[in-house]
């Protein structure tokens, strides 16, 4: 199972409301340093199999029509490769790999 990833940000020149809220908040907080704040969205889709060229293109549509307004947004897509190793401890998990004696332990 393959994971496609599309961040959807405000474009550079669309003022950003929400983020400037944050970053009056972290100033408030204490929080110093910091140059600027931009929010965004981050949507994850897993997909049965692997990504085709095909179904690529048409995850690039659906990012440029569904998920973002390209007025105002911009969008990148990107395929998320899981760590396997970080996803499973084989203590509590359904992995299958029964014969690990200690959490975390691999075989």
């Amino acid at each position: 199972m393959a994971r496609v990833v599309v961040d959807v940000m405000l474009k550079p020149e669309i003022l950003d409301p929400q983020g400037r809220a944050v970053m009056g908040a972290l100033g408030r907080l204490g929080l110093t340093g910091i140059a600027s704040v931009r929010q965004g969205k981050r949507f994850e889709i897993e997909v049965d199999g692997e990504i085709s060229e095909d179904l690529a293109e048409r995850l690039d549509e659906l990012a440029g029509s569904l998920l973002s307004n390209p007025v105002i947004e911009d969008y990148e897509i990107y395929e998320e490769v899981p760590d396997e190793e970080a996803a499973c401890d084989c203590e509590d998990c359904d992995c299958g790999d029964d014969e690990s004696a200690e959490p975390g332990a691999r075989g």
